[in-house]
């Protein structure tokens, strides 16, 4: 049952009818200054670089790390590098106007993620990529949310949909989930085809052939050839009771427009959450509170 005492986050709405017989709460994280859901983890890096005192922190990024990690370091006055691939994203635009140094490379996510490592280790400056050595801010940072929500809920029956790109949120949540004792069933929603956590699905992990994904201006967040917390992503998954689920452009843009129908207005990449769970109410039902996380504008 639904706590009535504790007051919903402004981030947060509980609609009735966004998806027909379905309880949902939307957790709005594009609300953030970069417009996306990674800034509370990009924070909690910036900080620990500081105190390990670094004035400069390094990631790589198709744009939204990118974006969440050059407002966190302008917000502490650290410098930041930001490396994305030449033909993805904004062209680095966000980043650099919120004063980080934004370098290309050819390829994609991962060759971003490779060549920042190197540019970390050759400036001595802090590596904050997801896989790098600040990984558990990063997890603990991107965990805020699930605490917040269990808070609100009261520890209600409830099932978490998240969008699946390196599977980084669905670890974090995961972690969370079980320091919480909260047994939520969770969700990863994906580009199909683009994605080794939708393609693997439910076996083993698998990376898939670089040359296999297929990146649109739509499903960019999505795609990877090699998610770096793929096989954690799954284990959450699995032992959650969940299930991962393939979104198409089209399923994403339609939820794209239901939620501007509520006011809220995530990429459509980011309303992958919401694509997964509509496909899901149409032949399933749905136990408990629907909680679908929104992780970018």
């Amino acid at each position: 049952m639904l706590s009535q005492t504790r007051p919903v986050p402004a981030s947060a709405e509980l609609v009735d009818d966004l998806v027909p017989g379905v309880r949902v709460l939307l957790l709005d994280e594009t609300r953030y200054t970069s417009g996306s859901h990674k800034e509370p983890a990009a924070r909690a890096v910036v900080a620990k670089a500081r105190a390990d005192g670094h004035d400069r922190v390094i990631v790589g990024s198709c744009g939204s790390y990118g974006r969440a990690m050059a407002t966190a370091c302008a917000a502490a006055g650290l410098h930041c590098t930001v490396v994305l691939p030449a033909d993805w994203g904004d062209g680095g635009s966000f980043a650099e106007t919120a004063g980080a140094d934004v370098r290309f490379v050819s390829g994609g996510y991962e060759d971003a993620v490779e060549e920042s490592h190197r540019l970390a280790l050759a400036e001595e400056a802090a590596d904050g990529n997801v896989d790098g050595p600040y990984q558990e801010s990063v997890l603990s940072g991107h965990g805020e949310i699930v605490s917040t929500v269990y808070r609100m809920l009261g520890g209600a029956d409830a099932a978490l949909w998240i969008p699946a790109g390196n599977g980084t949120t669905i670890v974090a949540a995961g972690r969370q989930l079980a320091a919480l004792d909260w047994p939520v069933p969770v969700h990863g929603v994906g580009s199909p085809g683009n994605n080794p956590i939708v393609t693997s699905w439910p076996g083993p992990y698998r990376t898939l052939p670089a040359d296999q994904v297929v990146t649109t201006v739509h499903n960019e967040p999505l795609v990877n050839w090699d998610a770096l917390h793929g096989p954690g992503a799954l284990t959450v998954i699995t032992a959650s009771g969940g299930a991962v689920h393939a979104a198409t452009d089209d399923d994403l843009l339609a939820a794209q427009s239901l939620l501007a129908r509520h006011r809220r207005y995530a990429s459509p990449s980011g309303a992958a959450g919401l694509a997964g769970l509509l496909a899901h109410a149409r032949f399933a039902r749905s136990a408990g509170v629907q909680i679908v996380l929104l992780t970018g504008r």
